[in-house]
């Protein structure tokens, strides 16, 4: 049986699920770089290589994700919740380019991230009042460090458990998945 909720409560219930916190970068088609903090994302093939996450459908970064368009998702460590904080205001001065960057523009790269996906736009579908953009992996850069996290409207880290060594838990269910 199901109980009425409200919009505060589902919100707060979808806050329940720890992600990672990203920042998305490209370019509207006035030339302007966009930015904005999303932690809607995931991977979705590998074969292609495909990921996904999800955009206001009111935002007025939608432009700049028309299907081809280049875009990059940083995956942001610990140590940059100021940046997430900054990519989630609703701003137009988000960025300082320089001359060059104005010439040739592409999505701003954003130093001292965990992983940066450089994408092209797969698809774009509609998804109730969020658009959801699937971008297909064209290139991706990595360093070492924690991952930023994000629960129940905090943000914190991920804390590993130590007596268990890594565990390709992807290969290990895909026939299970599929």
């Amino acid at each position: 049986m199901s109980t009425p909720f409200s919009q505060r409560e589902l919100r707060d219930a979808f806050g329940l699920f720890a992600t990672g916190v990203t920042v998305v970068t490209a370019v509207r088609p006035d030339g302007e770089p966009v930015g904005v903090t999303a932690n809607s994302f995931s991977s979705v093939s590998l074969q292609p290589p495909l990921l996904l996450w999800c955009l206001a459908a009111g935002s007025g970064s939608v432009g700049a994700f028309a299907p081809g368009a280049p875009f990059a998702v940083h995956i942001l460590s610990h140590q940059q919740r100021e940046l997430a904080l900054h990519f989630a205001r609703r701003s137009a001065e988000k960025f300082e380019v320089d001359r060059h960057w104005r010439s040739r523009p592409h999505p701003p790269q954003l130093a001292d991230s965990l992983c940066r996906f450089d994408c092209s736009v797969h698809a774009v579908h509609e998804g109730g009042d969020h658009l959801i953009v699937v971008g297909e992996v064209l290139a991706i850069a990595r360093v070492p460090g924690a991952p930023l996290a994000f629960h129940a409207g905090r943000f914190g880290t991920f804390s590993a458990d130590r007596d268990v060594g890594p565990v390709d838990v992807w290969h290990d269910l895909q026939d299970q998945w599929y």
